[in-house]
Formats: structure tokens, sequence, C-alpha cells
């Protein structure tokens, strides 16, 4: 597809260099070093790079998001752009692609990507995604696929992708369903689409949502002290088909008979919440007194839903249908 890719960078590894000083990788490099160390986008397309930030992707947050979104959306509306490619931290990567998944309109490609070796270390990765990346945001089979996160040659869906090693390159997998598609040497090739893709464009974004992830014998002091913080939001990654402990049941029942919508998503890597079990603290009964089942999101994925959703609506019934193709 012909055009122009524009290159937002937001910092992360991709973008740090060793500090002797620090004793460890720090934001050392610009947008244009990072496209200048990618002598073959010459070959692919016109890039022009904007900076957005550089920071790392632990600093990121939901204003900033919402701002990158916006800078999308006018850079995808200009004349002559075919896509946009966004160079980020991995740590936090999926919940940006998954906010820009939501939240941009349009169908032109919008491809994240990033690197888990600094420009210092031995072999880095960065420059082959950014290559990989632009490739991706240039090709009419990305159109209307939503989001796209690009690592190690491999295209996944924002929805679907996760973080799922702490070092190695080869960290971002879309669990049981796999990758889109990849990037091979002459092109770029897909071989499945995502289904129920959703849009949610608040007025307001309501940050005030949390996280909140149960282990064996969790109780209710974090949900009490939510309720007193006035939260507007609450996520829990529950055991399982989600289910919970007994106390922890309690508490999530006290912050819905508080007002607060309840997410409710399974630690599991893949699944859903699923009102199979009706003992105490089970699906079931959670579903029963108000807590919302969060489909197949991660946790972190559904309070990225969960913070757009309260900016359009309060009712509980509402909120859940977001969730419903989840």
């Amino acid at each position: 597809m012909r055009g122009k890719v524009i290159v937002f960078t937001t910092g992360g590894t991709i973008a740090m260099r060793h500090d002797p000083v620090s004793g460890g990788a720090v934001p050392a490099v610009s947008g244009p070093e990072l496209v200048e160390a990618v002598p073959p986008l010459a070959e692919v397309c016109p890039v022009e790079v904007r900076e957005f930030s550089n920071i790392p992707s632990p600093h990121m947050t939901i204003q900033r998001m919402h701002a990158l979104a916006l800078q999308v959306e006018d850079a995808l509306a200009e004349q002559g752009v075919a896509g946009v490619v966004i160079t980020h931290g991995t740590d936090t990567l999926e919940e940006t692609a998954y906010f820009l998944d939501l939240y941009v309109r349009g169908d032109k490609p919008v491809c994240l990507t990033a690197a888990m070796r600094s420009a210092a270390e031995i072999s880095p990765d960065g420059p082959k995604n950014i290559l990989c990346a632009v490739r991706t945001a240039i090709s009419r089979e990305a159109r209307g696929k939503g989001a796209l996160v690009v690592m190690n040659e491999k295209i996944h869906a924002a929805r679907e992708v996760t973080k799922t090693h702490s070092a190695n390159p080869d960290t971002f997998a879309s669990l049981f369903w796999g990758p889109l598609g990849y990037a091979d040497a002459d092109r770029v090739i897909f071989r499945r689409a995502p289904l129920g893709l959703q849009k949610i464009r608040p007025a307001h974004i309501e940050e005030s949502v949390y996280l909140v992830k149960l282990a064996a014998g969790s109780d209710d002091f974090f949900f009490k002290c939510l309720v007193e913080k006035n939260a507007k939001g609450i996520v829990v990654e529950g055991f399982g088909r989600g289910n919970v402990p007994p106390e922890a049941a309690a508490g999530m029942a006290h912050a819905v008979e508080n007002g607060i919508p309840v997410v409710l998503t399974t630690r599991c890597p893949g699944g859903r919440v699923l009102d199979v079990y009706a003992y105490e603290g089970g699906a079931k009964k959670l579903l029963e007194a108000g807590v919302i089942p969060g489909g197949e999101l991660n946790g972190q994925k559904a309070r990225i839903k969960l913070m757009l959703a309260l900016g359009e609506t309060r009712v509980p019934k509402q909120i859940a249908a977001y969730f419903d193709e989840g």
C-alpha cells in the first residue's frame, strides 16, 4: 500500500543505553536515532518520526495513553499517511495497545513495537522489530484489524497478546489463539483476523479503577479499603472459572452493595469466567450478587476497558454489555 508511515516514539528499552553512572539502562536514544538505526526502512516507504515522549514504560499513564491516542488519530487523518507505528516499552505495551484498540477510530493500521534488548546490548532486537512494524503498517491486509503488536516478526491482536517472559525476546504471545500473522522477508502474511472489535470513546475516562489479584486465603481487606477510598471500579483476578475465597467474596459483595462495579476475570492465562460453581465464593454466587464477568480479558486489560466503559455509563447491565465480547 502506498503512503508514508508516521513513527511515534514513547521510550522504553528500545530507546535506552547503559549508563555507567547509574549502572543500568536509562532513556538515551532519540526518535530520529531509532529510525536511523534501521537503514532498510528507506526501501520500504517514507517514514516521519514524531517524538511523543522518552519514558520507561512503567511511567506510562492513562492520561498519556489518551494523549497518544488523540495524536495517532490526527496523524491517521493526514493526507498520504498509510499507517502509524508506535515504539514503546514492553512492560505496559499490551495496555497501551488495548487502549488504542478500543479508542482510536478508523481502519488504518496502528502497530506497536518494542525491544527486549537495549541498543547497548549484543544483538539488539529493536531495529528488526521497527522494520517489521513499518512493513506491517503499510500492508493493506493490516487494515481493519485494530491495534496490532509486532514483535519478533509476529503480528498479534492487541486484545489477545500479553508479555509472557521477563527477558526473552520472544516474550509476546497470543496464548491459545496464536498470532494473526507474521512479517516474512519478502512480505507481510496474515492467516486470520480478530473478531468482535469494539470501540469505546467516552467524554471522560474514569481513572479510579483498581486491579486486585487474589491468592489462597485472600480476604476482604483490599475491598474494604477501596470502598473507603470511594473507588469507582474494581477488577478482580480470581481463580479458574472465576472462583474466590469466601472472605474475598464477602468483600466483593460489599463493594457492589456500595455501588462500585466489580469485574471478575481469571488469573489463568486463558479461558473465561463462567457460572459453573455454586459454592460460597464460586462464580455463580458472585455473578448473582452483581459481579460482572470479564470475558477472556486478563486483569490489566479488563481494567482499561472498565475505565473507558465507566466514562460512558454507571449502569451495571450496560457495563456488562461491553464485556460480553471481551
